[in-house]
């Protein structure tokens, strides 16, 4: 099975989140978090670093990430893991391939006509909502 990874990047006050409109399938065109590839027999939060560094410029010391879920899809053969981490300081963007910006957290991320992940946005967000003082300690 293949292994990809989804980053939830928030900012120090915790009230935005860094997204990306995709450029290239699937979901072009729509909003989603950034992420990639796990590589064979890379160990996972290896893979998350590594993928939000590619994607972003955000390094390991801006960011402490926490494994939030994991989604397993046994017709597409592969899995997601999601992280989850709030940088400690302000930081400057280094696109790779898709537009980033901050979104504000009031927006219905369910909107499958404008976010990607079949409403998988929402519910992640809705995760970190709901435990937010254990994930954000």
């Amino acid at each position: 099975m293949q292994g990809y990874n989804i980053i939830m990047v928030y900012n120090k006050d915790l009230d935005r989140l860094l997204m990306c409109k995709r450029r290239k399938d699937p979901y072009m065109g729509l909003y989603n978090l950034v992420g990639g590839k796990i590589d064979p027999g890379e160990e996972g939060f290896a893979a998350a670093y590594r993928e939000l560094y590619e994607e972003t410029g955000i390094s390991k010391e801006d960011i402490q990430l926490k494994h939030l879920m994991d989604f397993r899809y046994y017709y597409q053969q592969c899995y997601v893991e999601v992280y989850v981490g709030k940088l400690n300081k302000e930081v400057m963007l280094v696109e790779e391939v898709h537009a980033l910006f901050w979104s504000d957290l009031d927006h219905d991320f369910f909107d499958m006509s404008i976010y990607a992940g079949e409403g998988n946005i929402g519910h992640m967000i809705e995760q970190v909502n709901m435990y937010r003082n254990q994930i954000f300690l």
